[in-house]
């Protein structure tokens, strides 16, 4: 992938760049409307998380508002939970939602291949039933937990819900209620209907995603790799952990997404298995609404029934 350069000590240089945006833990000025800041998870992986907060919860009395684990996109290869357009998707679904958002930070391919990514969601799983953080403590129910991601994020929080579902025991007092796969980020070795269509996709072409993928498995597997293809693979089964756990799914994409026929599969397939599937598609391009925010209080009206209507 010529986005990405080696360097001696076995890091890579990323040629594709995001602006970074600073936390705003400050709730002093009356225009800030969404609070956030940076939480260390785990130093060892030096994993952290951004809190958002939406300013009016600070006012209100014992408030316990929905928790939600984010996780960006990227490819598993690119971008930060600190990129401006995460930090703005996220401090937006703060606000309009009235939730807490932990927005992960984990560890990035090829320095760290799948299944490291999967295992810092996990990780940050644990961490926040224990943590102290004072938000966390004070503002967040713990028993009303949705996992949600964007593109790579999408994936992850399909894989990371897995996980979670079959230890649920360990989580006691974590709650996970939901998983929201956003535009998720799936392939396959062979080609779907949508993908031969929009082999020349201006925002996702097919052979980028096939380079991405080369990166990010682990060394030797290919794209019917359950990481990167659950529905084809196996080891799908196993999403009658997320069954039994009463846990509900949303997958969401546009229709102009090279991986739509992916991501329309899988809400069928996870229907079949008696998971109680919810599936929101629209016009447009792979990640709108986080690239385009005009677009997304359509996509927040999704979230809201999803989360306080179902």
């Amino acid at each position: 992938m010529s986005k990405l350069i080696p360097n001696p000590d076995g890091t890579y240089t990323r040629l594709i760049t995001l602006p970074i945006v600073p936390a705003q833990p400050d709730p002093s000025p009356p225009c800030t409307r969404v609070l956030s800041k940076d939480i260390s998870v785990n130093p060892k992986t030096e994993t952290m998380v951004r809190l958002f907060l939406p300013r009016e919860v600070l006012d209100l009395p014992a408030p316990r508002i929905p928790l939600i684990f984010y996780y960006h996109g990227g490819a598993f290869i690119f971008f930060s939970a600190t990129s401006s357009i995460f930090h703005e998707f996220c401090s937006t679904m703060a606000l309009q939602l009235q939730v807490l958002i932990v927005s992960l930070e984990y560890r990035l391919a090829p320095e760290h291949r799948l299944p490291a990514a999967y295992a810092d969601a996990v990780d940050a799983l644990h961490w926040i039933k224990t943590t102290k953080e004072e938000w966390i403590v004070k503002f967040a129910d713990l028993s009303n937990c949705f996992l949600m991601g964007t593109s790579a994020g999408g994936n992850l929080a399909y894989h990371a819900g897995l996980r979670a579902c079959e230890v649920s025991d360990h989580l006691d007092p974590l709650k996970i209620k939901g998983l929201i796969l956003h535009h998720p980020f799936f392939g396959g070795s062979e080609r779907t209907g949508s993908e031969m269509v929009m082999e020349d996709d201006p925002i996702l072409p097919p052979r980028v995603c096939d380079a991405a993928w080369k990166w990010v498995l682990p060394l030797g597997a290919d794209r019917d790799h359950e990481y990167c293809n659950p529905a084809g693979s196996k080891e799908f089964e196993r999403c009658v952990a997320i069954r039994v756990m009463g846990c509900r799914v949303l997958v969401a994409g546009c229709f102009g997404d090279p991986l739509i026929d992916r991501q329309m599969g899988l809400g069928k397939m996870l229907e079949g298995k008696g998971v109680q599937t919810m599936t929101h598609f629209d016009n447009g391009f792979h990640g709108l609404e986080v690239s385009d925010p005009s677009k997304a209080p359509a996509l927040f009206i999704v979230l809201r029934n999803f989360i306080y209507e179902l």
